[in-house]
């Protein structure tokens, strides 16, 4: 089955752990934008915005 994606990430569907999340949480504080973070976490843009979604936090939109 092919991925949609052209790159490939380590964490692919693999469940968020605490330190992750602690992560994202700060770098969302800082102001830092999806695509950022997502290269930080080694995740998907997409997972990365789900799971920020999920716990209710913001990232900045950045242009």
């Amino acid at each position: 089955m092919a991925d949609k994606s052209a790159e490939k990430f380590e964490r692919h569907r693999q469940p968020w752990k605490p330190e992750e999340l602690q992560k994202l949480r700060i770098l969302a504080a800082k102001g830092k934008g999806l695509k950022e973070i997502a290269k930080a976490l080694n995740r998907s843009e997409e997972s990365t915005r789900d799971r920020a979604k999920e716990d209710a936090i913001a990232i900045a939109k950045l242009r």
